[in-house]
């Protein structure tokens, strides 16, 4: 194993590491050396997790050995001495580092992890982006003493408690261990005895169910997962574990001075970070929590006649100065003045405390306020599984008291008032339907939100607990000023890296014009027009000709999308009755599959697209999906899955929502920029937040060095400067803007038919560095298949399918599906809706060489 010396630290690397990696080590390094905050970028495909890993680890084992074992695995490199890159510390700073200067002290390993040596927590947005990394860290030489944390709905295994969801889960779990009712969680603390070094080796969120359930008592997971989070090396959590104040107080063991926090994925953060300062209330939480708080009033009752007790967990007045508070908060919101129900009612944000004010509701009085809606959990979770235990039921009476609680803690956070400025109060009316829960249909609800604009609000957090360094990455940051601008940190360290690729694996293109020469334009100007609808859809019929295997085509809405697919199927657009339309066209070539916006049914649209894929009487298949959707996010569509992407013109937020309104004029308002200072205004930042969705739209190609494919901009802006200059560094170099959209087909159908003669695939490797398949002699496209339903059922857990591609009758459940993942089309097997099976004669050169390409 290859051993590189960085910045004067060894790092033990799995394979011979490509110069952009070794840059991007170098900065990792930096940054913790230093204690200075990071912002690295680099593309999909470039081994960024597995540098981060390697890096990081490398540099905490400068300290001393990991906690409860050491490195396994050993280090390569045959004795000769590594080659050196980078700066070696200075004298300075190795003498200034009062870490540096610890030696091991003798103490237990628990004190020894509170002596000084730094934690390492690594957060990313999803347990299936973490189970990746955990993948990862199992392919190095390094055994850091580990532990993931995750929720109760994954790793609970009780009977009971683990058919319950959010809330409700969480309070029957804490009742029945109050109790000591619950045999898993009573078996961890022996469990922990007799294993000491559990965590010693990689395990992830599966592997720690699988104990709990090897026997039929076995030790909970959750709570195995808490206790070995006392004492680590590295931590993994997804980020709202960190972000929301509230799981963050719940994990108080972490020794947060000192540590390193990196942010995977982090192109989204700025928005998480607001959202987790913000909230919004809703009429019909409003109206359960009256609900909730009376039911404690009765339950009251039934306890001090029953067991004569005077505990204030009983006491009954409290609860109905809590039903009468929340009943005049429902009126107050009702009695404000909506001058214009499309802008609602909008104040500053220190509103909102004269607002509770006149309730009587301060940051004195919320505490007493608070303390009341804890014992009213309590109460309800006795109420609900005193005998019985915990049940359905269970599921609608604990949960939205305890939103109170958030909010409350959100608006009164360190007293109050200092971080109001950046907030707005707004209040949005709108008219209730069939659909709303404890309503009455045709009565007008209100919406009371606190909005933060100031995202940096959760980062400052993490410097007042002490943090040495924080390290945001993903492989579209960019731009980076934003970025830091937002986050209101100092970022010295950056990095935006060039990929691993050559020149000839990828094809990018802006196509301006469509086949006959109009214009392509999204904008609201242009979209509704059938000429627009018309031009879009003939030049995709084109694409999915050329194009091998699979497809992707992100529209900047599911509205969009939903009117375009609807506008191809119409027979009233094609120029004659006998002329297919746009969409058997398409489908003549590829078989469809569209983005469902119900998460419950991603799943089953992710393994009909791997079915397709592995049709072999077809020529691929077509994903329609939508920038910021499920699709864009988080997948990999390595090889076959992916060749090309087609993004057919820029997410833009709806300009008159009124978060987004107000969030451009929050930032317009921040004061005119210094002579050193960069202010970021509302148009960059609403600019920038639809280029940050298409560039991670754009990586699910080219998923690893060997991988190759085509991205394709159908819209004329893609070819303005200031819209490429928002593209990710990496990409630009590789960007042609197109005039004639003849010359588009004639270079996009060249690079596939060179490719079809060199295809990677075809060739034996010995290493898979930057893969992100499963690490083979041979990359396999079924692996890859395989791997991305597997991948869609993680992190939409809410359905459980099949990978078996002999299955099929998983794929009949598609017909219930609102839109159909299958077009009606393709569940037909006639000849006139899709072509399923061609003789030779019957296919064009083009589909030759895309068939040639896919069975290679």
């Amino acid at each position: 194993m290859p051993v590189y010396s960085i910045r004067g630290v060894d790092v033990d690397f799995p394979f011979d590491a490509y110069d952009c990696q070794i840059t991007y080590m170098d900065r990792v390094i930096e940054s913790l050396q230093q204690g200075k905050n990071a912002l690295l970028e680099s593309p999909t495909g470039t081994g960024k997790t597995l540098c981060l890993l390697c890096a990081s680890l490398a540099w905490r084992r400068t300290f001393g050995e990991f906690l409860r074992g050491g490195r396994g695995g050993g280090r390569g490199g045959g004795g000769s001495q590594p080659p050196h890159y980078g700066s070696q510390l200075s004298g300075s700073q190795q003498s200034g580092d009062p870490l540096s200067q610890q030696e091991h002290s003798g103490y237990p390993v628990s004190q020894q992890q509170h002596s000084g040596y730094p934690v390492i927590i690594y957060a990313s947005r999803t347990h299936s982006q973490l189970r990746q990394v955990i993948k990862e860290l199992k392919a190095t030489s390094y055994r850091p003493k580990m532990a993931v944390l995750g929720s109760r709905e994954q790793m609970c295994i009780h009977s009971e408690v683990s058919k319950l969801r959010g809330r409700a889960q969480n309070n029957a779990c804490h009742f029945l261990c109050k109790k000591r009712r619950c045999q898993h969680n009573n078996n961890v603390a022996e469990f922990m005895k007799n294993k000491p070094d559990f965590g010693s080796k990689p395990f992830d969120i599966e592997d720690l169910v699988n104990i709990g359930k090897g026997k039929s008592s076995g030790p909970c997971p959750y709570y195995i997962s808490r206790e070995l989070s006392k004492s680590v090396d590295i931590l993994f959590a997804p980020y709202n574990y960190l972000i929301d104040p509230g799981n963050r107080r719940s994990l108080n063991s972490i020794p947060w001075n000192n540590a390193v926090l990196i942010f995977d994925e982090a192109h989204n953060l700025e928005s998480i970070c607001a959202d987790a300062a913000s909230f919004d209330l809703h009429p019909n939480n409003l109206t359960a929590c009256v609900a909730e708080a009376h039911e404690c009033i009765k339950l009251c009752s039934v306890k001090r006649s029953t067991e004569n007790s005077a505990d204030k967990q009983f006491d009954a007045e409290n609860y109905a100065i809590l039903k009468a508070l929340l009943m005049a908060l429902e009126k107050k919101i009702g009695e404000l003045v909506i001058e214009s129900k499309e802008l609602g009612c909008t104040k500053a944000g220190s509103y909102i405390y004269d607002f509770l004010s006149e309730l009587n509701i301060t940051s004195d009085t919320s505490k007493k306020l608070i303390e009341t809606i804890d014992c009213a959990s309590l109460l309800l979770e006795e109420g609900n599984s005193a005998e019985t235990g915990p049940g359905v039921q269970a599921k609608a009476t604990v949960s939205r008291l305890e939103s109170i609680r958030d909010i409350l803690d959100i608006i009164f956070r360190g007293g109050g008032q200092d971080h109001a400025k950046y907030y707005r109060f707004h209040v949005n009316e709108s008219q209730q339907t069939s659909g709303d829960a404890l309503k009455v249909l045709g009565k007008s609800s209100r919406t009371l939100s606190w909005w933060c604009f100031n995202p940096g609000l959760a980062m400052e957090e993490f410097l007042k607990l002490g943090v040495r360094s924080i390290i945001l990455t993903s492989g579209t940051l960019s731009p980076l000023d934003s970025l830091a601008m937002e986050l209101n940190l100092e970022f010295p360290v950056r990095l935006e890296n060039p990929h691993v690729i050559s020149p000839d694996q990828i094809w990018v293109g802006v196509v301006p014009v469509g086949p006959s020469g109009q214009a392509l334009n999204s904008s609201y100007r242009t979209r509704e027009t059938i000429q627009y609808k018309q031009e879009l859809g003939t030049a995709i019929v084109n694409f999915a000709r050329i194009v091998p295997d699979g497809l992707l085509v992100f529209f900047p809405s599911y509205s969009m999308m939903d009117k375009c697919v609807e506008f191809w199927k119409n027979r009233n657009h094609s120029n004659s009755a006998a002329e297919n339309t746009i969409w058997q066209r398409i489908c003549k070539h590829k078989q469809p599959v569209i983005e469902p916006r119900q998460s419950s049914n991603f799943p089953i649209a992710i393994e009909d697209y791997a079915a397709k894929l592995r049709d072999s009487s077809t020529s691929g298949a077509i994903f329609f999906a939508v920038c910021r959707g499920k699709v864009s996010e988080g997948l990999d569509f390595a090889d076959r899955a992916g060749r090309a992407v087609i993004v057919t013109g820029m997410p833009f937020a709806t300009p008159t929502d009124p978060k987004v309104r107000l969030k451009r004029e929050y930032l317009d308002k921040q004061g005119t920029p210094s002579e050193n200072t960069k202010m970021l205004t509302g148009n960059e930042w609403y600019v920038q937040q639809a280029a940050r969705a298409v560039n991670q739209a754009v990586g699910r190609v080219i998923r690893h060095r060997h991988d190759y494919g085509a991205i394709i901009y159908c819209d004329e802006r893609f070819a303005w400067p200031n819209y490429q200059s928002q593209m990710s560094y990496w990409l630009r170099p590789y960007i042609k803007c197109y005039s004639k959209y003849g010359e588009v087909v004639q270079g996009l159908t060249c690079f596939f038919r060179d490719k079809a003669t060199s295809d990677p695939l075809k060739l034996k490797r010995t290493d898979c560095n930057d893969c992100i398949a499963p690490v083979t002699k041979k990359c396999m496209p079924e692996e890859n298949l395989s791997d991305l339903a597997a991948n869609a059922r993680n992190e939409y857990p809410q359905i459980t399918l099949s990978v078996n591609s002999t299955t099929k009758s998983n794929f009949m459940k598609l017909a219930q599906i609102t839109p159909a993942n299958r077009s009606t089309l393709a569940t037909k097997h006639n000849s006139s809706s899709m072509s399923h099976h061609f003789s030779e004669d019957q296919l064009s050169q083009d589909t030759k060489i895309q068939r040639c390409c896919w069975l290679g």
